[in-house]
């Protein structure tokens, strides 16, 4: 199958590494212009925006702060003139018991709300205007996961919230705006072979990322850049508004 996507511009965030690297480098192969949205990883950020070629370039925003999140959707619109397609994919996993001291407790909460859903409704926001402005046809693809059907451990309860905040939100996108040529989708990962997936395995041991796993190996980020290529090519836009499981039949639903 042949995807060419030549012509649009897609804003990646947490683009310098793991996922959103991977889905970034195959977006680019599929001939797109991406935004590579990095936080503290400039110089990853920027070496990765020149090896994908066609334009492409990083920004850098700190999405657990209030007005980043827009300023970064305005800063890629300045420099690069539109944006066709917007992947959600930057995330925090910060693990807090529930014994701790109440204003750690709620540290925790808030930036991963944050993070994971207050920044990513706002791109959301800002994109669905965009395209209505520009009376142009458009797609978010948001990167959210099993733990928003399933749950998580109690460590990861503001995790497992704002994923399922981030589910729910692209329902909503989906079914508001599809007659406006907006569509919107979610995919679901487990456990994924990144940093963030190292440090779980860490803290749990191998056997709680991969004991439950219907298939051979653990997912990794090349496993979940094609799906969302996919879904940016256009031609699964009549399944707008639903979650693809990508974990290795961990969970299904």
């Amino acid at each position: 199958m042949y995807i060419n996507l030549s012509g649009l511009n897609i804003l990646v965030t947490g683009a310098s590494k793991g996922i959103g690297k991977a889905i970034a480098t195959k977006l680019a192969e599929a001939g797109a212009t991406i935004a590579v949205h990095y936080n503290k990883n400039m110089r990853e950020a920027e070496n990765l925006a020149q090896v994908l070629g066609n334009e492409s370039r990083a920004f850098q925003a700190d999405l657990s702060q209030p007005d980043e999140a827009a300023n970064l959707f305005d800063r890629v619109v300045l420099e690069m003139g539109s944006i066709e397609i917007l992947v959600n994919n930057a995330g925090v996993a910060m693990p807090v018991n529930i014994d701790a001291k109440e204003t750690d407790w709620m540290t925790t909460w808030n930036t991963t709300i944050q993070v994971n859903l207050t920044s990513c409704g706002v791109l959301c926001k800002k994109i669905v205007e965009h395209f209505i402005k520009r009376n142009a046809t458009g797609r978010i693809i948001n990167i959210t996961s099993r733990a928003a059907f399933r749950g998580d451990t109690a460590e990861y309860m503001a995790y497992a919230a704002s994923k399922a905040g981030l589910v729910s939100l692209t329902k909503t996108i989906a079914r508001a705006y599809g007659k406006q040529g907006i569509k919107a989708f979610s995919i679901a990962p487990g456990i994924v072979r990144t940093d963030m997936g190292k440090e779980t395995m860490e803290k749990y041991g191998s056997e709680h990322a991969t004991g439950d796993l219907a298939l051979e190996r653990l997912t990794e980020p090349k496993d979940i850049a094609p799906m969302v290529t996919f879904l940016a090519s256009g031609m699964a836009d009549h399944a707008t508004g639903s979650t693809i499981d990508l974990n290795a039949g961990s969970y299904v639903h």
